[in-house]
This record gives C-alpha cells, sequence and structure tokens, in this order.
C-alpha cells in the first residue's frame, strides 16, 4: 500500500496536470486527501490544476471558434438533452454559466466549446474563465484537504 501512495506522490502532480485539462475533478480531490496524508503540496497541486484547467477550457473555446466544421460533427452526438440543456443554462445564467460548468458533469466540455461557437467574445472569456479555475482550484482542492484532513483524525481518535 506504501508502493502506491508513493508512485501516486511521485506521478500525482501530474496525473492532476493531465486529468484538470479535461475539466475533471477527481484527481484534484485526490490530490487533497494526499495532501492531507503529508505525500503531496495542497498548494502545488491546486495551482497545477487550476493553470491547466484554465488551459483546457481555453482550448475548448478556442477550437469552437475556429474550427467550427469539425466541432460541429463532434457535437451532433449531442444533440440530444444534453447539448439543450448546455444551450439553455446559457441563456438563463449568462457568464455565470463559466462558473457553473466547471462543476457538472456532462456539460463542462460542452459549454466553452458552445461559448465558441455562438461568437462569445474571446477576451471576456478568458477574464471569466481565469476566475472561474481560481474558484474551481480552490474550491475542490482545500474541501478535499481539509474534509479528508477531518476524517482521518476523527478516524484515529
Amino acid at each position: 500500500m506504501e508502493d502506491i501512495l508513493n508512485s501516486l506522490a511521485t506521478y500525482g502532480y501530474v496525473i492532476v496536470a493531465l486529468y484538470s485539462f479535461g475539466g475533471g475533478m477527481l484527481a484534484l480531490a485526490g490530490a487533497g486527501v494526499l495532501a492531507s496524508m503529508g505525500k503531496m503540496d495542497i498548494g502545488m497541486a491546486i495551482a497545477i490544476a487550476t493553470i491547466f484547467n484554465f488551459i483546457g477550457d481555453s482550448f475548448l473555446f478556442y477550437m469552437g471558434q475556429n474550427n467550427k466544421q469539425e466541432v460541429r460533427g463532434y457535437l451532433a452526438k449531442f444533440k440530444g438533452r444534453i447539448h439543450a440543456r448546455t444551450t439553455l443554462m446559457m441563456r438563463k445564467y449568462g457568464w455565470a454559466v463559466v462558473f457553473l460548468q466547471k462543476y457538472l458533469y456532462g456539460v463542462k466540455t460542452l459549454v466553452p466549446i458552445i461559448m465558441g461557437l455562438s461568437k462569445y467574445d474571446f477576451k471576456k472569456f478568458i477574464i471569466l474563465n481565469i476566475f472561474a479555475s481560481i474558484v474551481w482550484g480552490l474550491v475542490v482542492g482545500l474541501v478535499s484537504y481539509y474534509f479528508s484532513a477531518g476524517v482521518q483524525e476523527w478516524m484515529s481518535s
């Protein structure tokens, strides 16, 4: 078990980076647990996850804006409920959807693409995405860190 934890600690930052690029939060939550055990640095894990999450969503937005034909072919698979929900969320919540999408499985990949297709201003998206990525990294990272530290303390008493 100790070997597995050491391997995760060694490659954990790379895993956090790659997983966060795709919008996933499970790796950051796992890094929070490992950090509470002293195997990783929570600050470094949050910083890496935030940066790569920002880059990933910016890349998806860019792809939506500049490769419309290819992206529309990809979105054809999602013409059902997920695509409709994403579009309705954008109409209902406007710019706040950039923050909301970070936590909603199934739409977190589609929102930046659809916003890119909808001629949303790239600079405005980048600014919103910076703040949304920071909030996302802090919330997911710190909640997992403090929650797992509390559980470990409770288990040991």
